[in-house]
């Protein structure tokens, strides 16, 4: 598969192959500061009424959780049960998944990285949090922790283990460094027993996780 731009740190059995890939954003600001201002002035309109925290909170969770994973999964389900939009996907990812309408802020320049027997891929954003809004929602708390952008390139068998992700030793492990240019979608593997499900029943297996590479599908057992 060909991946233009495709520029990622490559572990196979400890080896780690060197990349650039420069990043072009406004680091004048950390951004725990930045958070810090945000849950500040959301604690503010809270006191004075003009926010529900609860509300808040919910209306977090469905964008973190539902809305945008949900788009997401659509693509995912989609390039399982047509082979025609897969090549589509892997070609021209962005293009392919504005197909279904999910484009825009933080998702113009999408490319998608396929798993395989033989490579598992997870991404990261090491100098921030880019990350596709428009097919992953809101990102987790975790993506945008400085022990996840850094300890995830140093030793991913490791990080991924510790969500539950055994890679068995002898399939490489590649990690995709999103930037504010280019960001990145992990089309899983297939569950096996899933022949002849239809794109509505496929949606259903895909995880947020198994598009950012922490974690995998759902088994069709789970869903059933």
């Amino acid at each position: 598969m060909s991946n233009a731009g495709g520029d990622f740190i490559n572990f196979s059995g400890g080896k780690d192959m060197s990349h650039t890939h420069e990043h072009h954003h406004d680091h004048t600001e950390p951004p725990e500061a930045i958070e810090l201002r945000v849950k500040a002035l959301e604690s503010l309109l809270t006191e004075k009424g003009l926010v529900d925290s609860m509300a808040m909170d919910a209306l977090v969770d469905t964008y973190q959780h539902k809305v945008g994973p949900r788009n997401g999964a659509q693509v995912i389900a989609k390039a399982w049960f047509d082979p025609v939009y897969k090549h589509r996907l892997l070609e021209g990812g962005t293009a392919a998944i504005a197909e279904l309408g999910f484009s825009g802020v933080q998702g113009e320049d999408m490319v998608v990285v396929e798993n395989s027997q033989a490579v598992h891929n997870v991404t990261v954003c090491t100098l921030c949090s880019c990350y596709p809004w428009p097919t992953l929602g809101l990102p987790p708390a975790w993506y945008k922790s400085a022990p996840y952008r850094s300890r995830i390139v140093i030793d991913p068998r490791s990080v991924l283990a510790e969500f539950g992700l055994t890679i068995p030793d002898d399939k490489e492990v590649r990690v995709w460094d999103s930037s504010a240019e280019l960001r990145y979608l992990v089309l899983p593997e297939r569950p096996a027993g899933t022949d002849g499900w239809s794109e509505e029943q496929l949606i259903e297996l895909v995880t947020r996780d198994s598009m950012i590479g922490t974690g995998l599908p759902k088994k069709p057992d789970d869903v059933v």
